[in-house]
């Protein structure tokens, strides 16, 4: 199998279906030869319901284990068939054709070890502040892996399975900022794509919920002790 898509959940009962309904397209899942898990953190909703109605594999932690998005990534990641394993969060949306057709034409033959690509607000809710902000992260983004430094959002990142598990995989024990912390590390394994040819749209709830400074407060105070005191950022609550 060349592809398994990892999507982490936690209570994602609203959003799921939407995006398990594009991606469990027998057609499409014959053409590019991927398969589909969610690993679940502890869903109390009917996530689990959703999940095993559509996915190919359900994987997911019992009462007392650890939770993290981190944690569900990589518990996915071993549950994983495919040579290349491609992680997004489950309140994302994209045009599944497009984004295989690329990984195809960009990822697969060019002889990067990993790849991302734009995140953008969902064109339904999205505000001028959301344009401005996804502009300001993609170009930073694009230019960081263009310098060799390595850097993409859990909403999608797409790794070669060799390298993932050589660069160690997803340290289960950060809260957030394990999807900078891993592309990073990947990085050093062999170059990394960000491409303009495919976008994968996000849902702005934490956005709305949090506004833009409190978000980007949180993402700097994850990433930096993580970076200069080896500390964890706990304050990560989920936003549903």
């Amino acid at each position: 199998m060349k592809y398994s898509i990892i999507i982490p959940t936690l209570n994602e009962e609203k959003l799921l279906p939407g995006l398990l309904g594009s991606l469990c397209n027998p057609a499409l899942k014959s053409r590019f030869d991927y398969e589909v898990i969610v690993s679940d953190g502890g869903s109390t909703d009917r996530t689990l319901e959703i999940a095993g109605e559509h996915c190919d594999k359900v994987v997911r932690y019992e009462k007392g284990e650890a939770r993290s998005i981190s944690a569900c990534r990589s518990k996915g990641a071993k549950s994983a068939s495919g040579e290349n394993l491609l992680f997004i969060n489950a309140d994302v949306k994209f045009d599944v054709e497009r984004l295989f057709s690329t990984a195809e034409m960009k990822f697969a033959s060019d002889g990067y070890v990993a790849m991302t690509c734009p995140i953008r607000c969902v064109p339904e809710q999205e505000k001028l502040s959301d344009r401005c902000f996804s502009a300001v992260c993609n170009v930073y983004y694009y230019f960081s892996n263009l310098a060799g430094r390595g850097m993409a959002r859990g909403e999608f990142q797409v790794i070669r399975r060799e390298v993932y598990e050589k660069a160690g995989g997803y340290r289960e024990e950060l809260i957030t900022g394990e999807d900078f912390d891993l592309f990073t590390r990947v990085r050093k394994h062999g170059k990394t794509l960000f491409t303009w040819a495919a976008t994968v749209y996000e849902s702005p709830r934490r956005y709305r919920a949090w506004g833009y400074w409190r978000t980007i407060s949180a993402w700097l105070l994850s990433s930096l002790p993580l970076i200069k005191l080896k500390r964890i950022y706990k304050n990560w609550e989920a936003i549903r």
